[in-house]
């Protein structure tokens, strides 16, 4: 029977372990090192502690101490680390793991370099993993597209695409996690898959932060206004695609997967609470104090494109009048300026 290993036991690691037990393998979670209530949890109740439903039968549950353990004999290792894992996942565990077991991570996230280029997790694993470790390679591959851990524990209908430099490969890691309800495309484009989900993270804070306008201004009580969403959304839209095009990786399946993933981040999670507290008139301090200590990578992802895009700029390659919401969002972010939109930054002429 194959072995799936998932190292990182947050919500989505965990919520993988369903469709890849579901699907007739032995699945191990490993829990990080900041994970250890939650494995006690999972071997106490078969249950992860923010979810609903318990694992199916069979789930193996692992402290950190044991990892090596748990990675022995497996055919496959998920990278189940959030984005502020990703220096530990680098140092800690890739060096030790056997190049011959293939690699499916599903951190999203984009590293900004000191001249503006932006590397996806893939990529940077990569780079490190070759200087540290003298040329040592894995077969990196990646999760991306629209997908709420806690919907994937229900089995909600779910599509979404691995990529990766191998075809085979890939479609092996297919046959290992495709369910009735988990449905997977598979893509040679990494940087493109894995820029357009990471991308999405600041858009849907900036789109979240009409719903707190419209609260700012008719109250907390007031139903949701869907023209100011959709106004940004298409906004949101507009400035991935060329943000895609600065990464070399412009096609409209990866504008899909991103613009999909876009809609199922801003209908729900972290980045819509802190988008609509920021829309409110809270500080980001307050929103973050206000969410307790959440986690909230779409932080760093809004200030890391920005910061890229800003260096582009500076060197003739950019022009800033194009991502005005992308600037907005980072002065809100680092300079405490107003949640108010710039609505007509938005507009345009287009005639043919």
């Amino acid at each position: 029977m194959p072995i799936i290993t998932i190292i990182g036991a947050g919500m989505m690691g965990s919520a993988l372990a369903f469709p890849a037990r579901e699907n007739g393998n032995i699945v191990r979670l490993v829990g990080t090192p900041l994970d250890r209530d939650i494995i006690e949890t999972c071997k106490n109740t078969n249950r992860h502690p923010k979810f609903t439903r318990d694992f199916p039968q069979g789930v193996e549950f692992y402290q950190i101490d044991d990892w090596k353990e748990a990675i022995s004999g497996a055919d496959m290792i998920i990278g189940g680390v959030s984005s502020f894992g990703v220096d530990w996942f680098s140092d800690e565990i890739l060096p030790f793991i056997p190049e011959e077991i293939p690699i499916l991570t599903v951190t999203k996230g984009l590293y900004d370099t000191e001249d503006g280029t932006l590397l996806c997790y893939p990529q940077l694993w990569e780079e490190r993993l070759a200087k540290n470790t003298n040329g040592k390679k894995h077969s990196m591959n990646a999760i991306g597209g629209p997908c709420t851990s806690y919907e994937l524990v229900a089995h909600d209908q779910t599509e979404v695409t691995f990529c990766g430099k191998n075809p085979a490969i890939l479609r092996r890691m297919r046959d290992l996690m495709q369910t009735d309800y988990y449905h997977i495309s598979l893509s040679d484009d990494v940087v493109g898959i894995e820029s357009a989900v990471a991308l999405k993270n600041g858009y849907a804070l900036g789109i979240a932060l009409t719903v707190g306008l419209n609260q700012r201004a008719f109250g907390t009580d007031t139903p949701l206004h869907y023209n100011s969403q959709a106004a940004v959304f298409g906004q949101s839209v507009r400035e991935m695609a060329k943000l895609l095009q600065m990464q070399g990786a412009g096609t409209l399946d990866n504008l899909c997967v991103g613009a999909g993933d876009l809609y199922v981040t801003v209908y729900g999670g972290r980045t819509r609470l802190v988008g609509i507290l920021l829309g409110r008139g809270y500080t980001i301090e307050e929103a973050k104090a206000e969410l307790h200590g959440v986690t909230l990578e779409s932080l760093v992802v809004a200030e890391r494109v920005a910061r890229a895009v800003k260096k582009k700029a500076e060197k003739g390659i950019l022009n800033l009048d194009d991502f005005p919401l992308l600037m907005h969002i980072d002065g809100i972010l680092t300079a405490h300026k107003s949640a108010e939109l710039p609505w007509d930054d938005f507009t345009s002429e287009n005639f043919r």
